[in-house]
C-alpha cells in the first residue's frame, strides 16, 4: 500500500460504472501514491487496493472505473467568519 503519513490527507473520488454512485473518501496515500496504484491497477486489469483514513480497506476492480479524482483535502477549511 504505501507509508503512511497522518498529517497528509487526500481526497479521492472514484466513479464506478454501471452506477450512479461515486465513492468519496480520504486517505493518508500522497496524491502521486494514489495515482501510481490507479495506473498500475488499470494496466494490469487487476483490483484497486486503497486504505482511508479509518484503516478501511477500499476495493473498485479497475474494469469499473470509470474516473479518479484526486486532490489535497489539507487547504479546504469549513466554517463560519465574522462580517
Amino acid at each position: 500500500m504505501g507509508k503512511k503519513d497522518k498529517d497528509n490527507k487526500t481526497s479521492v473520488r472514484v466513479g464506478i460504472s454501471d452506477s450512479s454512485q461515486e465513492l468519496h473518501f480520504e486517505t493518508h496515500l500522497s496524491d502521486e501514491k494514489v495515482v501510481a496504484l490507479a495506473n498500475a491497477a488499470i494496466s494490469s486489469g487487476t483490483t484497486l487496493e486503497l486504505i482511508d483514513i479509518k484503516d478501511r480497506t477500499i476495493l473498485v476492480p479497475a474494469a469499473k472505473i470509470s474516473y479518479i479524482e484526486i486532490g489535497d483535502t489539507s487547504d479546504q477549511k469549513v466554517g463560519f467568519t465574522a462580517l
